[in-house]
């Protein structure tokens, strides 16, 4: 038996199957888009190069990875009668990380984030009826807590149905969390909500390079249009990964929601730029609150323009909303429950600064070996 992981290939997806797999012996059906069964494996190998070695790897896709070459948005995922029920049947619970976290298409997220969500369900659901279901846990985002400003939001009083949403992303993801329970509810749930998933603490090397990039560009300007002593709720993506496996393969967990964040230690603006002028040895920036309406106006109108810094601009139009909300998610449940906290931004933000500038925004990936064969189960 396994467990079904869907995003596997995404970055939050890919670390959480490598915590799996390492440090919980875990066996997993995953969910790839391929041409073909070796391109489905090549796919997945260059989702968790960042945390195996091939023979690593290779050794765990003999073993303990099945791979089902299909898409989440197809009915059964695509797959064959076959492969569909050999899916149901060796699947003993399932983690939903397959999202769209594109914020500015609302077809792109009713499409993965609810059409997606619905097949997973839809599988759970037969695996539940031929043998049970262990647990079902389904990686959410704190953004479903909607239009917040200056406030410490706990899990039990995060979503208001009456409050404004910031984008189709937040908006899908909180659908998905009302949906969940009505459609399984006899199997036991968790709920994750990460925070700013941004970087790993262990490691410079990153291969998410969209909330970097606008790191980046901030972190360049010696004028920032931001308070400085606000909050920013910037979590590690290792302290997420591992709250996510160990929970889920936790017997009983003691609550069905979790905020994976860095709550009330959370870091302001200026300890981050602090840490970061000091490491570079660069001058600290000139906060300027006054400047965010202005600022945020030149971004929307450079980001409806053609080229490299109008993509810029559409990204940081994106994510500056949850930049200047000064909100926080407490994290006392998953603090408590793991013993141990999220390591602060602004002890690992420089290495992954660096490395993201010195290779321009591209991981390397790594060639799968000419002496290596094998097709994907």
């Amino acid at each position: 038996m396994a467990i079904f992981l869907t995003g596997s290939t995404g970055y939050i997806g890919a670390h959480v199957a490598a915590n799996l797999l390492d440090q919980h012996g875990a066996s997993l059906n995953v969910l790839v888009r391929a041409r073909d069964a070796h391109a489905a494996e090549v796919r997945l190998w260059q989702a968790l190069q960042l945390h195996l070695e091939f023979r690593q790897f290779y050794e765990y896709l003999q073993t303990r990875i099945r791979i089902f070459r299909g898409d989440l948005t197809n009915q059964n995922f695509g797959l064959s009668r076959d492969d569909y029920d050999r899916l149901i049947h060796t699947t003993d619970s399932v983690i939903h990380c397959a999202a769209s976290l594109n914020r500015k298409s609302e077809k792109s997220c009713l499409n993965v984030n609810l059409r997606g969500t619905l097949e997973v369900l839809q599988l759970a659901r037969h695996s539940y009826h031929y043998h049970g279901l262990r647990r079902f846990s389904h990686v959410s985002t704190v953004a479903v807590a909607g239009k917040r400003s200056n406030e410490v939001v706990r899990e039990e009083s995060s979503i208001e149905w009456d409050r404004s949403d910031y984008d189709p992303y937040a908006r899908t993801k909180k659908f998905c969390e009302h949906m969940i329970p009505r459609i399984l509810p006899d199997v036991p749930l968790t709920i994750f909500r990460p925070s700013i998933v941004l970087g790993d603490s262990r490691r410079a090397e990153t291969t998410q390079f969209d909330m970097v990039k606008a790191f980046v560009f901030l972190a360049g300007l010696p004028v920032l249009p931001f308070r400085p002593n606000d909050k920013i709720d910037i979590v590690n993506v290792d302290f997420v990964a591992d709250a996510i496996a160990s929970l889920h393969q936790k017997p009983d967990p003691q609550f069905d929601v979790y905020h994976l964040s860095s709550g009330t230690g959370s870091q302001t603006f200026r300890e981050i730029t602090n840490a970061l002028a000091q490491a570079q040895r660069k001058r600290r920036p000139i906060f300027m609150p006054w400047l965010e309406k202005p600022f945020a106006t030149v971004v929307n109108v450079l980001s409806n323009r053609s080229g490299a810094i109008a993509r810029g601009a559409a990204l940081m139009k994106v994510f500056l909303p949850y930049l200047v909300w000064n909100t926080v998610f407490d994290n006392t449940r998953v603090t408590t429950e793991l013993g141990h906290k999220p390591l602060p931004f602004s002890q690992y933000s420089y290495p992954l600064l660096k490395f993201s500038r010195e290779t321009n925004y591209v991981y390397k990936y790594q060639d799968w070996p000419v002496h290596a064969s094998g097709s994907a189960a």
